[in-house]
């Protein structure tokens, strides 16, 4: 498990045995987010290098979802690729006239519908990334202790605004009064809902059918569904989750304010780990990022999506690592006891060995770097290895791409390539080969050889006193 993880697992109990787990996930992801003033859907927007509904999404695999159903609107052809690229096996609906949660819900009926009497329904929003697979667990487990509903609700700081859980003395949930339409003594409550809510599948169709439009907005709010279930002998019941944890996102503020909210949590998570971050505040995650322990990372060092580092590394600072991008989906993998940077970037498909030396201002990309390799300087370092032990001099470039093809570089265990060379892909430098500083190597080297492609020397004694000489006397001339 990485740093940071939750085990999320349900536990089997005697009513609800594994191999009759039916778990349907409704997440809603219709909205444009016209606050975000974008042109990609709000829920495309990213957290630590994931969307914000993959995030969602993961949550939900977590919980031990059986089946995912995620509803988009009308052209959201994006939308809807991320949700499969996360979970091939999701359905999609439409949402056609946005007419509130009760509609969208709605829209996914026939995935509602296949659930039948037994297992249990809970729907989630699209924008509200850092809700945990282990909240959405609890509300899960409410549902399998005997309540027919259960509302995952956080205690406000500021309510203004939210929708209020109106409970009885004994806790039970009687309904959910939205901010615009609450009396001033239910406006008081501080008990807040978060959107997010469990269902018995059992009769859940019947009380989503009741759901009536008469409400400020013309809309038709899934909240109703607690008050009407109520009225139908139905019971509710409240989950408590952190006002962090139930964040939405309708702006970049509180799009900032989430990331925020995420590395906080998994810098402690990595320093609890044993991890040393020298400037924790200045460091910056991806979702996946595994390290090891005893590893050290100095300030302002970043981690996109899909980076592995092993133990005892030195990354110094502002290295730049990433494992997956849009054109890649291999990662990037660190080795114990390597140095990186200052001032590495490390991309997509680098491999570095135990021992590895990756410098300042050295960019590896698609290149395994085997055990005790260096390359301290200046370097590129693409499609390429390098054997076990071989030294890369400062400036060196593997020349990988001809304008239409990339081409790999193979350099042997032992090698040395001299400074300032330029190897032009595809081209082999064998075992323990030296490449003299300045060459460009076009062909294959063998082992042990010396290879130096220099133009020859040409010394013009005097020739530069007599240059500036003449360089004077036509300047005088002009003036």
């Amino acid at each position: 498990m990485q740093p940071g993880a939750v085990a999320t697992d349900l536990v089997a109990t005697e009513e609800f045995p594994v191999t009759e787990r039916r778990l349907l996930i409704i997440i809603l992801a219709a909205g444009k987010g016209t606050r975000m003033l974008s042109a990609q859907p709000k829920v495309l927007h990213s957290i630590a290098g994931r969307s914000l509904l993959g995030h969602v999404m993961a949550a939900a695999a977590g919980a031990g979802a059986v089946r995912t159903a995620v509803v988009i609107g009308p052209g959201m052809d994006d939308v809807q690729a991320e949700a499969l690229r996360h979970d091939s096996q999701a359905a999609i609906f439409v949402q056609n006239d946005q007419l509130g949660t009760a509609d969208a819900v709605r829209a996914a009926r026939s995935a509602i519908a296949e659930m039948g009497d037994s297992g249990e329904i809970v729907v989630l929003f699209g924008d509200t990334p850092l809700m945990s697979a282990a909240t959405i667990s609890k509300a899960v487990a409410a549902l399998r202790s005997g309540s027919d509903s259960a509302v995952v609700g956080f205690e406000a700081a500021d309510p203004t605004g939210y929708g209020r859980l109106i409970t009885s003395a004994e806790g039970q949930l009687l309904a959910i009064r939205e901010h615009k339409e609450a009396s001033a003594a239910e406006r008081a409550v501080r008990l807040c809902n978060s959107g997010v809510v469990a269902f018995r599948a059992s009769g859940f169709l019947a009380v989503l059918d009741a759901i009536g439009n008469a409400n400020a907005k013309g809309e038709f709010y899934l909240t109703d569904a607690i008050e009407i279930g109520r009225q139908h002998g139905r019971t509710a019941s409240v989950v408590i989750a952190t006002e962090t944890e139930v964040l939405g996102i309708n702006d970049r503020g509180q799009l900032a304010e989430a990331e925020a909210v995420f590395q906080r949590a998994r810098r402690l998570a990595m320093m609890a780990a044993g991890v040393t971050l020298v400037a924790p505040e200045t460091v910056y995650f991806g979702h996946d990022t595994v390290i090891g322990a005893d590893t050290v990372v100095e300030p302002f060092v970043v981690f996109g999506p899909g980076v592995t580092v092993g133990q005892g590394v030195t990354i110094r600072s502002f290295t730049h690592l990433v494992g997956h991008d849009a054109k890649a989906k291999q990662g990037a993998a660190i080795g114990d006891k390597v140095e990186l940077g200052p001032y590495a970037r490390i991309r997509p498909g680098a491999v570095l060995g135990d021992g590895v030396h990756v410098g300042n201002f050295v960019e590896v990309k698609n290149a395994t770097l085997e055990a005790g390799a260096k390359a301290n300087h200046l370097s590129y370092i693409g499609d390429a290895r390098v054997g076990a032990g071989a030294n890369i001099g400062a400036g060196t470039i593997t020349c990988n791409y001809d304008g239409f093809n990339k081409h790999k570089t193979d350099i042997g265990a032992g090698a040395f390539i001299g400074s300032n060379s330029a190897l032009v892909a595809p081209v082999k430098i064998g075992d323990g080969a030296i490449i003299g500083a300045g060459s460009v190597i076009a062909r294959d080297v063998a082992a042990d050889a010396l290879a130096v492609t220099r133009a020859p020397h040409d010394e013009r004694a005097n020739w530069a006193s007599r240059f500036r000489q003449m360089m004077s006397r036509k300047k005088a001339a002009k003036s």
